[in-house]
């Protein structure tokens, strides 16, 4: 029986193993810092929004401006992620974010801050987010080696969901004690942690051959992703998902109802909290080999409580649905990383790392969207009901429509990529 007893807490116990590797705790600890100020002006900026214009369309456009730069500059970002240093690209990006979490302070202490201003500032922000993350999420598998990719996506969605609780619930409370210029003053202060960690790091120069990058170059990723069944899965499924059901543009819509901007900090880190919990006792995760189908099933959770979110009839109960779906979606997350990391070469996972961003987040900026135009034809329960169960929908069939996807099983992977390791060692 303790042996027993001793194997299930190991299996629903966070791994710790890649916090042993100097430059993994150095990035971990300096993305959790900048992350959670981030999250700062992202509660900061659909507040001030909602308060200059009492539009919800105005809160869905700003998901929509935001897109376009994604599209525009993420490829570019994925392609220079293979072709210059990892490092150097994060520390670049990171001053430029610096500089625009200020002009965000600098307008919210104007008498009369500029609506245009905040759009223009948060698409430039989205096109830096999108030339920063190939670079980011490609420097993992430099950092540890292939047995720990499953432990440190489960602290990378750790880390994530630590900023995501303690960030919007602080950011809240300081919107409603000190106001909007406090918000981002604690943003523009966190990119000084991740500066000072990122410069402590080794540098992580990009192969000796690396091309040069290039439209050439963008289509070779382009072309590996179309080859490969289980990344097309990840991407659709993640986008369905979050398109239908990602209402977070109506956050402060629902905490107009609700209470106000203390309440807006909760409902931005109620998903975070119950994704934390999930990813603080995800050892069972690294059992799991039916990653594709864990994606599947996942998402559909999300869509199920997102549709219970939209019915809740209190504050409550709206707060512990949300904490489901943000559970739901740190599995998701997990294994998608996992499906990742295992099947893409790394002079392939910067352009890899591309896609991969114009998935996850053009389903969310163009589900913010979607939400605000639904929310101003009908009402906010029409547009997160009706998301919700389009979610699940899209992805049962997704289920059905994708069988190479959700027959991905990492034991066959790994079989074959030891396979063909063995057959050019005897070629050789």
């Amino acid at each position: 029986m303790p042996g027993l007893a001793g194997r299930l807490i190991r299996l629903a116990t966070l791994d710790l193993r890649p916090l042993r590797r100097r430059d993994f705790r150095l990035l971990f600890a300096g993305q959790l810092l900048s992350f959670m100020g981030s999250r700062f002006t992202e509660v900061a900026v659909p507040f001030q929004v909602f308060q200059l214009t009492h539009s919800t369309f105005a809160l869905g456009l700003v998901g929509l401006v935001q897109l376009v730069p994604v599209l525009a500059f993420a490829f570019l970002g994925g392609a220079l992620a293979d072709a210059r240093d990892r490092r150097t690209m994060m520390l670049l990006t990171d001053l430029a974010f610096t500089v625009l979490s200020l002009l965000l302070l600098v307008n919210a202490v104007f008498p009369h801050p500029q609506l245009l201003a905040i759009y223009v500032i948060a698409a430039l922000q989205a096109g830096l987010f999108a030339l920063q993350r190939p670079s980011l999420n490609a420097m993992l598998p430099r950092l540890v080696p292939s047995e720990e990719l499953t432990a440190a996506g489960a602290l990378s969605q750790v880390q994530g969901g630590v900023g995501f609780v303690v960030g919007p619930a602080l950011a809240g409370g300081v919107i409603a004690l000190a106001g909007l210029p406090a918000a981002y003053a604690v943003d523009v202060v966190s990119f000084g942690f991740s500066l000072l960690a990122l410069a402590l790091m080794r540098a992580m120069p990009p192969a000796l051959d690396a091309a040069r990058p290039s439209l050439r170059r963008v289509k070779e990723g382009l072309d590996y992703a179309w080859s490969r069944p289980e990344l097309l899965g990840t991407y659709v499924v993640d986008m369905v998902a979050m398109f239908f059901a990602f209402p977070t543009a109506l956050f402060p819509a629902v905490a107009a109802v609700f209470g106000g901007p203390a309440v807006l900090g909760l409902l931005f880190s109620a998903p975070a909290l119950g994704g934390l919990l999930a990813s603080a006792t995800s050892g069972w995760t690294s059992r799991v080999s039916r990653h594709g189908l864990g994606v599947i099933v996942a998402a559909i959770c999300w869509g199920l409580a997102i549709t219970a979110f939209g019915l809740a009839p209190s504050l409550q109960v709206a707060l512990a649905c949300l904490a489901l779906a943000g559970a739901a979606d740190s599995v998701s997350g997990i294994f998608r990383q996992v499906i990742w990391n295992q099947t893409i070469p790394d002079h392939l996972r910067g352009r890899l790392a591309s896609i991969e961003l114009v998935s996850y987040s053009s389903g969310p900026l163009l589900g913010d969207f979607e939400a605000g135009v639904v929310a101003s034809l009908f009402n906010l329960r029409v547009s997160i009901v009706s998301g919700g169960i389009l979610c699940v929908a899209g992805c049962a069939l997704c289920a059905l429509l994708l069988p190479g996807f959700r027959a991905y099983d990492a034991r066959v992977w790994a079989a074959r990529s030891r396979g063909s390791d063995a057959g050019l060692d005897k070629e050789g």
